[in-house]
Parts: C-alpha cells; structure tokens; sequence
C-alpha cells in the first residue's frame, strides 16, 4: 500500500505512521531523513543540497523529489510505501504524480488524521520532557501522578524553546496555507481517507487500519 499521511503539527501522524510500518512491512519515506542521508553520503544531488543548506539557503523542490525518486525506486519499496513529510504543498503533489508514473506506482490512499485546533495546541505547547530520564509528558493530558513523579525523583518538567504558544500558532497557520489545500486535492481524486484523530493511541491506530482495509 502506498500512503501519504496529512495532519496538521500535533495530530499523531508520526506515532501512527509508524505503527503502520511496524505492523505492515510498509517502508517509511521520510524527506528529512533522506536528505541527511543523500548529504552524507555525497550523492550528486545531496551535493547540491548540501550547497543550499551551506548558503542558508531551502533545499528547492525539484532536488528534494529528485531524491525521493530515487528511493521509492528502490526494491524495498515496491510493496508499499509512506510517505513522511512530503508533499506539503499542492505543487509537490501534483510533481509527485509524474515521478510515481515513470517508476509505474500509484498512490493508493491519502489519510488525513483529523483533529481540533484546540487540542492541538494542548497537544503541542503542553509537552514537557523529563530532565532525570528524557520521559515525554504533557502539562494537560499525562496523570498528575505522572507529573509528581518526576519533580519527586528530583527532576524537572522542560518545555522545548519552540513548543511555546507564538511558534506553534505561526506553524499551525503555515499548515492550514500551504498544506490543508491537499485536502481537498484528494479528496477530489478519490484517495482521502479520513480518521478522526482524538483520543487513545490503540481507539486511532483501530480506526486508521479499517480505514485502510489493513
């Protein structure tokens, strides 16, 4: 099965993307990764995005579906794939379409992990990580013996620079702009399949696989 996963920064789509490929021998494509692993590795076009990094300059489009082409043509691909943080914009999906063509693939469905604004930025600015023992947490969702048990052990409750409420509204703003399009994108295509993405990880993950006849 070969799968994009939508969600706006919160919803829970990494934790089940993961799942996914954990249960289901599906390869998790992941932009991020591949880019660090085209620059380390020295790759013609991890050359030239190691260029751009170095400029201070966004890696362009073109180099970052150049280098998830070459690896969805990789053999391990070819039962199935997610896609991880790729396409973001309306752009990228319709450039993805021709790339899967020339390698005779096709997506068979787009997820969306639906869930409120108002539990996302609960989700997001309460987290806190334990200083003793790196254990994540969040202020409004994990038990309060959770919570006493580290400030008892002697640790504290760290929130992350960027999890504060000014940052995560900017990039819950720059998602609904650039990538809450794709939505209706395939929708129109007849791929989206959309799981509501509130409550326990197992009740989501439940609804996930029946979603997707897994």
């Amino acid at each position: 099965m070969r799968i994009v996963f939508l969600g706006a920064p919160g919803s829970g789509k990494g934790t089940q993307a993961k799942r996914v490929m954990a249960e289901h021998d599906i390869v998790q494509v992941s932009t991020g990764d591949l880019l660090r692993g085209a620059v380390a590795a020295g790759t013609e076009l991890g050359q030239k995005a190691r260029a751009a990094m170095d400029a201070g300059e966004l890696v362009t489009d073109d180099i970052v579906l150049g280098i998830i082409a070459e690896r969805l043509a990789q053999p391990d691909c070819a039962n199935g794939f997610i896609l991880d943080g790729y396409p973001r914009n309306l752009q990228q999906a319709k450039d993805l379409e021709p790339v899967l063509a020339d390698i005779g693939q096709s997506l068979d469905a787009a997820v969306l992990l639906d869930v409120e604004l108002d539990i996302l930025m609960k989700r997001l600015t309460g987290r806190r990580t334990c200083s003793k023992t790196g254990k994540l947490l969040n202020i409004y969702y994990s038990s309060q013996e959770e919570l006493d048990a580290v400030t008892a052990a002697g640790g504290e409750l760290i929130q992350r620079a960027d999890d504060n409420e000014e940052t995560i509204a900017h990039r819950l703003e720059v998602y609904r702009e650039q990538t809450e399009p794709l939505i209706d994108y395939y929708r129109e295509a007849g791929l989206l399949k959309v799981v509501q993405g509130e409550g326990e990880i197992d009740e989501i993950y439940a609804r996930l696989e029946a979603a997707l006849g897994l």
